[in-house]
């Protein structure tokens, strides 16, 4: 499975004038871990952008640190953005001991085309959109493919235990969970027409009003 890579250095600024920083097109970055020493780093932030949308928050990542000689293992833990323009703020990272079986979730992506989804009347329910594995560090899937062709009447279901992703990963959600259905689109019952109900206007008081307002406030 390929790495990705990421050059970081170590940061002196902190707090409020980390945004100095995100103006000179630099990121701050966090990297923690069990038994690991928390570090204030900086990096790149078109370089950080890019490893992010190549591999997203399920590959392990090498961050090579300015002054140490062996890259640490990461994973993403948490991106923080402008709600407004989308901008990375900061990044924190997790770093793994790749001899240690790790759990995440993975995102489900569906493949092929169902018989069904072609005809009139019938609809394709995607009813979970990741699984939970366990696995090391370096086995770790980006998503997980789901092929849907096998479905080829209604009714006709996945569930979790119908997946296999080989000896090395374990698949730690409910097995009887059920992923994807056939299901036949219930036509709406017909319903005869109701004659339109007369409203009279009503003058309310000026007591009635102010309490009306006083509960809108």
């Amino acid at each position: 499975m390929n790495n990705f890579k990421l050059k970081v250095n170590k940061r002196n600024i902190l707090g409020k004038h980390t945004n100095s920083l995100r103006q000179k097109g630099i990121t701050p970055i966090h990297i923690f871990g069990h038994n690991v020493e928390s570090l204030t780093l900086e990096c790149d932030s078109a370089e950080l952008k890019k490893v992010i949308s190549m591999g997203g928050t399920t590959r392990i990542i090498q961050i090579d640190i300015e002054k140490e000689k062996q890259p640490r293992s990461v994973f993403i833990h948490e991106i923080q953005r402008n709600p407004i323009s989308g901008q990375i703020l900061h990044v924190d990272f997790y770093q793994v001991d790749k001899k240690v079986k790790m759990t995440a979730e993975i995102p489900i992506i569906f493949t092929g085309e169902s018989m069904t989804s072609k005809s009139k009347g019938y609809i394709i329910e995607h009813l979970l959109t990741h699984l939970e594995i366990e696995t090391f560090p370096d086995k770790m899937p980006p998503h997980v493919e789901i092929d849907i062709s096998r479905l080829k009447e209604v009714g006709d279901t996945i569930h979790v235990k119908d997946i296999n992703l080989g000896p090395d990963i374990s698949i730690t959600s409910d097995p009887y969970q059920m992923i994807v259905k056939i299901s036949k689109i219930k036509a709406s019952a017909e319903t005869e027409p109701v004659a339109p109900k007369v409203v009279e206007e009503v003058k309310t008081t000026t007591e009635t009003e102010t309490t009306v307002k006083e509960e809108s406030k």
